[in-house]
């Protein structure tokens, strides 16, 4: 199972990696970007996003975190907020759920019909207890038969997200931006380290993901990124996204974040790096 999903998933990359330019989304910032990879590449690229957030596990599919209000779902760990939860994160996986109806997909009934679609769990005590329940077992299997579309629909929300990034920030800052996200779109590591980071921390739009003012998204790595030659563009990224990070945790209310999944987030960002002897030793499940 997860093999076919692994498949589906690095030929989505590649329909979607290959061919930016046509993306429907159309926006110039995308299509300036050149995203092409090889099949190994791609490959390794989907194995480092599905690593990252449900560590290659079935049951991951359908998770909830300590100290989180509201499950994960999926190859992406997307946001499900229960009823009357509303948090300042961005929610993500009724996004998903309609993209999936507009491709059509076979989702399951009780899904589909969910109305309100708020998650059916109010808190993680009740998902606990019904978490080896006929329905959650249907859904994690659903999750892991459409990885691909998954990985489709985090390409596209990345894609769809730069021109407005670009745009946002002061007009003296817009042409190093481009810069530098055209070179982070020119290599396996550089594009890897965008679709994950939007993906694991937004794009850093929503004026709700703020603490004490300050973002923590693909927009605030990008304007951390300090200018230096000498440095390469893929670390220049990840030195800016463990400042922004850093700066997220200390901010936060909830300990949790400096205490604890700081120094997760600082180790994920360890791998945003080029992937040199990895790429050919990555085998297909």
């Amino acid at each position: 199972m997860r093999g076919v999903g692994l498949v589906l998933l690095m030929g989505v990359l590649l329909i979607y990696g290959c061919d930016a330019g046509t993306s429907e989304q159309g926006n110039e910032a995308a299509n300036d970007i050149p995203i092409a990879l090889k099949p190994a590449e791609l490959d390794w690229v989907g194995q480092k996003i599905f690593h990252n957030e449900c560590a290659g596990q079935f049951q991951c599919l359908v998770h909830w975190n300590v100290g989180e209000a509201f499950p994960s779902l999926g190859v992406g760990h997307f946001i499900w907020y229960p009823e009357g939860v509303n948090e300042r994160f961005v929610e993500s996986f009724p996004a998903l759920v309609e993209y999936m109806k507009q491709r059509q997909l076979n989702i399951p009934l009780w899904l589909r019909e969910l109305e309100p679609f708020d998650s059916p769990w109010p808190d993680k005590p009740a998902f606990e207890a019904v978490e080896n329940s006929v329905r959650v077992a249907e859904l994690r299997e659903f999750l892991a038969g459409t990885q691909g579309i998954q990985a489709e629909f985090i390409v596209r929300r990345a894609q769809s997200s730069l021109a407005e990034i670009v745009e946002s920030v002061p007009e003296e800052r817009r042409a190093q931006m481009k810069t530098d996200l055209e070179a982070l779109g020119s290599s396996p590591g550089g594009i890897y380290a965008l679709l994950d980071y939007v993906n694991f921390k937004g794009e850093g739009l929503a004026d709700t993901e703020r603490y004490n003012g300050e973002g923590w998204g693909l927009r605030q790595v990008l304007l951390a990124m300090e200018p230096n030659p000498e440095i390469e563009t893929l670390e220049r990224f990840r030195n800016a996204a463990a400042r922004v990070l850093t700066r997220r945790a200390e901010n936060a209310v909830n300990p949790i974040e400096k205490n604890r999944w700081l120094k997760g987030w600082l180790k994920r960002l360890e791998t945003y790096k080029q992937p040199d002897g990895e790429i050919s030793s990555v085998k297909k499940s």
